[in-house]
C-alpha cells in the first residue's frame, strides 16, 4: 500500500482555500476514484491525469487508486488540481519521494501530452498559499511572473509534467521545445466568452488612454471638466446629463488617465479579480493602472454585479474595482440591474449567494453615469428643439431611481457644443498631465489628513466622522443646511456635499472647506448656479 499527499488551492470568489490532495494505493481491481466534492471539470481530471502521466514516461499504477480532496466539505471546481493529483499519484507509487511533496502547493491543468496549462486565479491562489505558511509553489511556466508577485514564496514554473518529475526526483531536467513566437495556445482557455474587450469589460485601464486621448481634446464644458477632476481627486460618483455629441463619453474615457497609479496593495487586489476573470493583459501580470469598464446597456444584473451558473464569477462592478465603471445611456439599462448597484456603492464589495456557495468580490469603484435629457436627446432649458411630450420626458428621466441618484455626489449638465467653441483656434483646455498632477497633490493632502484611519479618499469617510473630527470653516455649511431644511438635500446628500467640499479644498490647497468650497460642492450636486467659478484654477 502506498500513500502520498500534496497541496493545491480551491478558489471561492477571490479568496483561496488550501486543499490537501491525498492519493492512496491498495491491492485490488485497477480503478481510479476521486472524492471530495469535485465538479464536472474536476471529475474529468482522472482521464487527463492518466494520459499525462503515461505520455510523460511514467508508469500508471495498476491498483485500486483513491484520490481525496480535503477538506471534503468545500466544493472544488476547475482543472487547476490536475498537477497536484498527478504528483500525489506518482508519490503514492514511489516514482517521487512522498516527503518532497508534502510542503509544496501545485496549481495547473494538464494536457493529455503532459504539458502544464495555465488556469485562472493564479495570483489569489498563491496569496492563499503564502498566508497558510507555504513557501514553495509550482505553477505553469507562462504564469510564473504572476505568481512571483507574492513575496516570500519560491515559485517554480514548469512547462511539462516530465520536467516537474525530474526536478522533484532530483534527475536531469529534460529540454522542452521553445515557443515559436506565435500566440500561446495554452492561454486560449483562460478568456471566458462575453468578457472580452468587445463588451467593455476589459482592463486596459489608463494604458488605452495614450497621448492621442488627452483631456485637452474636450471642447468647452468647464463645469463637466471640473466635475471630472473633483471625482478623480475624491473618488466621487458622477452623473453627466446632456445631448448626444456633447462630450460625455470623451470625459469618461479620459477619467482613468488622471487617476493616480494604484498602490502595491491595490494592484494586487485588482490583479486578483482580473486573474479570476481571465482578463490580465498579455505580458503584464500586474495591473498598476486604474481599470476602466464600460458594459453595454443591454447587460444583465448578473453581468453587472456578478453571478452565473455554478460558482459565481465577478461582474462589471468588480472588474472596475479601484477604477472607473462607466454606464453610458444609463436610462436604457434595466431598472433591476441599476438598483442592484446600490449595495456595492455603499459597501465597497458585493456578496453573491448561489446554490454552489456564497462568494464575496471587491467592488470599490468610481461610477460615472451618462444620460440624454429626453428620448430624442434635444431637451434643454435654453433651446426649444425637443419634440418629446412632457410625459415622455418624465418617464425617461424616472428610469433612474431617486435612491440611486442620491448616492451620486456630482450631477452636471453637459451643454451642447457651440460652433464658436468647436472652431476656435488657440489655447485649449488643460491637458491630462496638468490635471493629473493637481489630482495627485490633492490625494496626497487627503492621505496626510486621513493618516492612521482606514480611509484613503474623502468619499470613503463616514459623515459622522466628518462632522465630529474634521470641521469646515465657521458658517461654511449654512447654505447647505438651509437646503436640507427645504428638502433640496437629504441627510445623505448633506454628508456628500461635505465630502465634495473637502475634496475641493484639497484641490485648491485650503486647510479646510470655506463657504466658496461648499457652494461649489452644492452647485456640482444640485446644478443650481451659486455664483462660484467652475474652474478649480480660478479658486486657487
Amino acid at each position: 500500500m502506498g500513500f502520498a499527499r500534496t497541496c493545491s488551492v480551491a478558489l471561492v470568489g477571490v479568496e483561496g482555500v488550501l486543499v490537501e490532495v491525498q492519493a492512496d494505493l491498495e491491492p485490488g481491481v485497477a480503478a481510479f476514484t476521486l472524492v471530495g466534492l469535485p465538479d464536472k471539470s474536476l471529475t474529468e481530471s482522472k482521464d487527463r491525469v492518466r494520459a499525462a502521466v503515461v505520455n510523460s514516461g511514467a508508469e500508471w499504477p495498476q491498483k485500486k487508486l483513491t484520490v481525496g480532496l480535503s477538506p471534503a466539505s468545500v466544493p472544488k471546481a476547475g482543472s487547476g488540481f490536475d498537477l497536484a493529483v498527478a504528483c500525489a499519484v506518482l508519490g503514492a507509487c514511489e516514482r517521487i519521494d512522498p516527503r518532497v511533496l508534502s510542503d509544496i502547493v501545485m496549481i495547473g491543468e494538464l494536457g493529455l501530452d503532459g504539458r502544464v496549462r495555465p488556469v485562472r486565479g493564479i495570483l489569489p491562489a498563491v496569496l492563499a498559499a503564502a498566508e497558510a505558511g507555504y513557501e514553495q509553489v509550482v505553477v505553469p511556466e507562462c504564469a510564473a511572473a504572476e505568481a512571483s508577485l507574492v513575496s516570500g514564496v519560491s515559485v517554480l514554473g514548469v512547462r511539462t509534467l516530465r520536467q516537474l518529475i525530474a526536478v522533484l526526483a532530483d534527475e536531469p531536467v529534460p529540454d522542452e521545445a521553445p515557443d515559436d513566437g506565435r500566440p500561446d495556445p495554452l492561454m486560449a482557455g483562460l478568456r471566458m466568452p462575453g468578457t472580452g474587450a468587445a463588451t467593455g469589460m476589459h482592463t486596459a485601464g489608463a494604458a488605452q488612454h495614450d497621448l492621442g486621448h488627452d483631456l485637452a481634446d474636450v471642447v468647452g464644458q468647464p463645469a463637466a471638466r471640473t466635475a471630472v477632476e473633483v471625482a478623480a481627486a475624491g473618488g466621487h460618483h458622477l452623473f453627466l446629463e446632456g445631448p448626444p455629441g456633447a462630450g460625455k463619453t470623451m470625459l469618461a474615457e479620459r477619467l482613468p488617465a488622471i487617476l493616480p497609479k494604484l498602490a502595491r496593495e491595490e494592484s494586487l487586489e485588482v490583479t486578483a479579480v482580473h486573474s479570476i476573470a481571465g482578463l490580465l493583459p498579455a505580458g503584464k501580470p500586474l495591473v498598476d493602472l486604474a481599470p476602466y469598464c464600460a458594459p453595454h446597456h443591454s447587460a444583465t444584473m448578473q453581468a453587472l454585479v456578478g453571478g452565473g451558473q455554478g460558482v459565481a464569477r465577478p461582474g462589471a462592478v468588480s472588474l472596475a474595482h479601484r477604477g472607473v465603471l462607466f454606464l453610458d445611456e444609463t436610462p436604457e439599462f434595466s431598472g433591476q440591474a441599476l438598483d442592484a448597484l446600490r449595495q456595492p456603492l455603499e459597501a465597497g464589495h458585493v456578496v453573491i449567494a448561489r446554490s454552489a456557495g456564497v462568494v464575496r468580490f471587491p467592488a470599490k469603484f468610481l461610477m460615472v453615469l451618462a444620460a440624454n435629457p429626453c428620448p430624442c436627446g434635444r431637451f434643454s432649458r435654453t433651446d426649444d428643439l425637443c419634440e418629446c411630450p412632457p410625459a415622455s420626458i418624465r418617464r425617461y428621466q424616472a428610469r433612474l431611481s431617486g435612491p440611486l441618484l442620491d448616492r451620486v455626489d456630482l450631477r452636471v449638465e453637459v451643454d451642447r457644443v457651440t460652433r464658436s467653441e468647436l472652431t476656435r483656434r488657440g489655447a485649449r483646455g488643460e491637458s491630462t498631465a496638468t490635471v493629473a498632477d493637481r489630482v495627485r497633490s490633492a490625494r496626497e493632502r487627503t492621505a496626510a489628513r486621513l493618516l492612521g484611519t482606514p480611509w484613503r479618499t474623502n468619499s470613503e469617510v463616514p459623515g459622522r466622522e466628518l462632522r465630529s473630527r474634521w470641521h469646515a470653516m465657521p458658517g461654511a455649511m449654512d447654505e447647505a443646511e438651509r437646503c436640507l431644511e427645504r428638502g433640496v438635500l437629504t441627510a445623505r446628500g448633506l454628508d456628500r456635499v461635505l465630502r465634495v467640499a473637502w475634496t475641493i479644498s484639497d484641490l485648491v490647497g485650503h486647510d479646510r472647506p470655506d463657504a466658496t468650497d461648499v457652494n461649489l460642492a452644492l452647485q456640482l450636486r444640485t446644478g443650481v448656479p451659486r455664483g462660484v467659478p467652475m474652474a478649480i484654477g480660478a479658486l486657487t
